[in-house]
């Protein structure tokens, strides 16, 4: 995708939880937040539509060039055997405290895929209609493998983001247009990973609407390999919920 091209951007995630290199050991790049100083009277140019219209999940997944059904959260008891979490609903999460941010309430999948460290997973949305906001992949090692792994506890680090680039905040330069335009998004397992069983989250935060920030996010089960042995620092590791708080400047865009 040509936006990958965008490593440095003047908006990111939500407290800025780095991003950890793919091609060597474990660096930062430079980050920037966005001045806030934003006008009472600013509006994205995007209307908000429908509830129903905007929502949207992850529905499948490439890994290493071979595709992964997702689970099918709109018709359950067809769903196939998947490597996704069961997830509640497509509704937006509106607090970044809400249990619902993790895995969209989904705590079990029956399948997992393999996955070797440096090459592509791409998750594939049916359906994406708001194009402002970020984009964040994180992951988070189960180190007794899958059972009971819920990412409940201090270890999501995060691998890819794409925040806004250019210096207009209303504008259409965000990691969710690019969602949009495409209906997929596409992250490097990092080279040096240690191989491991680890879960894998996309995360969507639209910002389209004034001080309503909504969180969009489903997890996967994947099993790294490789020669790795990197694992992330503590200062890379963070909780979800709670990565940020409510008040962020990345989380509330007034």
């Amino acid at each position: 995708m040509a936006a990958r091209r965008y490593k440095k951007t003047s908006y990111l995630a939500p407290s800025h939880p780095q991003r950890i290199s793919s091609t060597s050991s474990y660096e930062t790049y430079e980050i920037s937040f966005f001045p806030i100083m934003f006008l009472n009277t600013l509006f994205f140019s995007v209307a908000f539509a429908t509830l129903a219209a905007g929502h949207g999940a992850v529905t499948s997944y490439i890994i290493g060039g071979k595709p992964y059904p997702g689970y099918n959260g709109l018709a359950p008891e067809s769903s196939p055997e998947t490597i996704q979490f069961q997830w509640e609903n497509m509704h937006p999460t509106f607090s970044i405290d809400a249990l619902k941010i993790r895995c969209n309430l989904g705590t079990s999948a029956q399948l997992s895929a393999p996955a070797q460290a440096g090459e592509n997973v791409t998750a594939v949305w049916k359906q994406w209609t708001h194009q402002q906001g970020p984009v964040m992949v994180w992951m988070f090692k189960c180190p007794d493998g899958f059972s009971g792994c819920i990412g409940d506890t201090k270890g999501w680090f995060k691998i890819d983001q794409l925040g806004m680039w250019g210096d207009k905040l209303n504008s259409n330069n965000w990691g969710t247009a690019v969602v949009m335009e495409k209906l997929e998004w596409s992250s490097v397992i990092p080279k040096n990973l240690a191989p491991g069983s680890y879960l894998i989250r996309h995360e969507l935060l639209s910002l389209h609407q004034k001080k309503i920030s909504q969180f969009y996010a489903q997890c996967a089960q994947i099993v790294v390999s490789g020669e790795g042995t990197a694992t992330p620092p503590a200062e890379y590791l963070y909780t979800i919920p709670s990565y940020a708080a409510q008040d962020d400047p990345g989380v509330t865009v007034s």
